[in-house]
């Protein structure tokens, strides 16, 4: 994946030309953090309580299962570059589990960072990757706050692996992390070699779907 040129988010700025402070974007996470019984085994604390304490954070750890000749920011077979820019994953009448993931994007230093690019992608729910076309694959950036909000289908198990998110993050200029995010509760998770828990997810049940947090920590300071 090459190098972006970023363009800024859409997000409306206050009426003084001063983004949020740190300190009103972390109020706002924590409050906006699951409070319900989450599944699965407990998931690690996510960045934006740990911030909120004024606790450094580190940086979210790279996890890929690729053959990308380039070290250490290696794909994954299943990678494809020119994704589109959506939020919402999901084809009309496709069946499955529906998973909302939101989360924010901070830097080491507590400082929510925006227009950051993510780029995700996933199995469909019978375990297949989208290998002609972009099912189950799209791009988006932080809004000025760090927030993002991803609206997908939990994904099917194929051999070897246990069940995933692959997704990409780069703050503007900055390098790219090549990283996998994780379920908790699946047996899988204990064979998988590639599997790391600080990876994991908090996740909830909703309904008929499901709910979960993550927060990235990049290696870089904010302005």
């Amino acid at each position: 994946m090459e190098p972006r040129t970023p363009k800024p988010p859409e997000a409306a700025q206050p009426p003084n030309g001063r983004g949020p402070s740190r300190k009103t974007v972390l109020k706002a996470a924590v409050a906006a953090a699951p409070a319900a019984l989450l599944l699965g085994a407990a998931a690690p604390a996510l960045a934006r309580e740990q911030a909120a304490r004024s606790k450094p954070l580190a940086p979210t750890p790279a996890c890929d299962d690729g053959d990308d000749p380039t070290p250490p920011q290696m794909e994954g077979p299943y990678f494809k570059p020119d994704s589109p820019e959506r939020t919402d994953l999901v084809e009309p009448g496709t069946p499955g589990t529906p998973l909302t993931l939101s989360g924010y994007v901070f830097g080491v230093g507590c400082e929510p960072l925006g227009n950051v690019l993510l780029d995700f992608w996933q199995a469909d729910p019978g375990g297949e990757y989208d290998n002609v076309g972009y099912g189950f694959r799209g791009h988006q950036y932080t809004a000025e706050n760090g927030a993002f909000e991803l609206t997908t289908l939990v994904p099917g198990l194929y051999p070897g692996r246990t069940r995933h998110l692959h997704v990409k993050v780069q703050a503007p200029g900055e390098e790219i992390l090549t990283t996998q995010l994780y379920f908790p509760g699946e047996p899988r998770n204990e064979t998988d070699p590639l599997y790391d828990p600080a990876l994991l997810m908090s996740v909830q049940q909703d309904g008929e779907g499901q709910v979960a947090a993550f927060d990235f920590v990049l290696a870089v300071s904010g302005a």
